[in-house]
């Protein structure tokens, strides 16, 4: 990445100093004429300027013969000077329409590989703390985006993304929607949710669906236009502020566990043919094997039981949820798949 920065950087960095070379000798030729040819200062920047630019307007005055031998080397320094810049330029937008030209490429190679995937629309403040969480835990997943400055930031990251409305239909196809496993609203506008919730139904009706909403009414609505989960930053982040000024220990304590402890949670499903159907929670050897602790099980078409019992039987199609390091959880998840 620094590689690439550094390479990136050098055309304009030529520019820079053909730029300031050009100065340099237009305060040169300036100076000059005003010494060998007692000029004023208005007719030496007159003289330095049609002499650099080969117009050939004529001379202010008669030269002296030390005054042409000087403009004849400010002509062949002037021109060297202008085929540099002139080739700089021309490098910077050469290189520009090819690194646009292979970062789409790039971009269309990892959208034709998308399967199971997450897809991310909005890329604002919730959707960036989204992605960050995504990128860390390394899923796949693609961003629609509209906003110019944001996009900027989804190239800068290196991340997948897609240019225009999440609420167009071909936009969705672009990003996969068909065969995406969940998508995630993050929209500022209330109105534009539910749409996409809506349109998102209707194109995958599979589809794990997670909007983002900041009222109570807009909770309802998301539920109604087929949302399985509606997330309303105000009220988390109200909570959160509440219990910390309640309970900060409890929140400190979350913290440390689930944030610079190392600490995860995580939930998986009992697969076919899996080294733990028919056993029970005792018997699995998660906490002695993993260093993993079950929080919770669901059974098919059940609720979830929280700090299930000792004896309680695995069976395939089982969601565990689990907390523990990461080193374990990802252990455990490579053998379960």
């Amino acid at each position: 990445m620094a590689y690439h920065a550094q390479k990136s950087a050098a055309p304009t960095q030529k520019l820079l100093t053909a730029i300031l070379f050009f100065i340099v000798l237009l305060s040169s030729g300036t100076i000059g004429f005003m010494f060998l040819e007692q000029m004023k200062l208005i007719d030496a920047l007159y003289m330095t300027v049609i002499t650099l630019s080969t117009v050939g307007f004529g001379e202010v005055t008669p030269l002296h013969p030390l005054g042409r031998a000087f403009v004849i080397c400010l002509i062949l320094v002037g021109m060297g000077a202008v085929a540099f810049m002139a080739s700089t330029i021309g490098q910077i937008v050469v290189q520009s329409q090819l690194r646009t030209l292979l970062g789409r490429r790039k971009m269309q190679k990892g959208l034709r590989k998308l399967s199971g995937h997450f897809i991310l629309a909005g890329y604002g403040r919730v959707g960036r703390q989204v992605a960050a969480e995504f990128k860390r835990q390394k899923v796949k997943f693609v961003v629609i985006e509209i906003d110019d400055k944001s996009i900027e930031d989804l190239q800068d990251e290196g991340l997948l993304y897609i240019r225009g409305m999440a609420t167009d239909d071909d936009v969705l196809r672009d990003a996969g929607i068909d065969s995406a496993r969940t998508l995630i609203s993050t929209l500022p506008d209330e109105a534009q949710n539910v749409y996409l919730t809506l349109t998102a139904r209707d194109m995958n009706a599979d589809l794990n669906i997670i909007a983002r909403a900041d009222f109570e009414d807009g909770e309802k609505k998301l539920v109604r236009a087929g949302a399985n989960h509606v997330v309303s930053p105000h009220v988390l982040g109200g909570q959160r502020m509440a219990m910390a000024s309640l309970r900060p220990n409890v929140v400190d304590f979350m913290h440390m566990t689930l944030g610079d402890g190392g600490m995860s949670i995580e939930e998986m499903v009992i697969p076919l043919d899996s080294v733990f159907n028919g056993k029970s929670l005792a018997e699995s050897g998660l906490k002695q094997n993993y260093g993993v602790n079950i929080v919770g099980i669901k059974k098919s078409n059940a609720r979830i039981t929280i700090t299930p019992e000792p004896n309680t039987i695995l069976e395939t199609g089982d969601v565990l949820v689990l907390i523990g390091p990461g080193e374990g959880l990802e252990k455990l998840s490579k053998e379960l798949n």
